[in-house]
């Protein structure tokens, strides 16, 4: 009996149901065919020629970074410099002018390196662990046991 309600189970379809809806389902737009993006087209640029200025600086004196920038633009001619502490000792300042025909620098150092000895400060190979040498204490001496009669 058990074997032909197992092959009468067995036979059926599977039934599946519908996923959860997690919400409204997504929209979505078609493009318009009249109003489609022209592939050939270029973006448009404004006609002001860009004109900006700015500068910043940085001086931490817990990592010792000190540098800074400044720059100005004025249609196509940029001027500008940037300034860095090198770890040498030495000041590097870089000065640039590109007037749209190509970037012109100039590399300048201020002060003359310095390396100077490195001594740590604690040993750069340690002496290998030796244990102390060992400590010999004499063996116990015990009295002699009583004389048997």
């Amino acid at each position: 009996m058990a074997c032909v309600v197992v092959v009468a189970v067995a036979d059926q379809a599977p039934v599946y149901h519908a996923p959860p809806a997690y919400g409204p389902p997504p929209s979505y737009h078609a493009p318009d065919p009249y109003h489609a993006p022209d592939p050939y087209h270029q973006p448009e640029y404004p006609e002001v020629p860009p004109k900006y200025a700015y500068n910043y600086g940085v001086a931490d004196e817990y990592s010792g970074a000190n540098f800074g920038h400044t720059e100005t633009r004025d249609g196509y001619k940029t001027e500008g410099s940037y300034t860095v502490d090198l770890p040498d000792g030495r000041k590097q300042t870089v000065t640039y002018v590109d007037n749209g025909d190509g970037l012109e620098a100039v590399v300048t150092y201020e002060g003359e390196a310095q390396y100077p000895e490195h001594k740590p400060s604690y040993p750069s190979h340690p002496a290998p662990y030796a244990p102390p040498p060992p400590a010999y204490e004499p063996a116990p001496t015990y009295p002699a046991p009583p004389a048997y009669a």
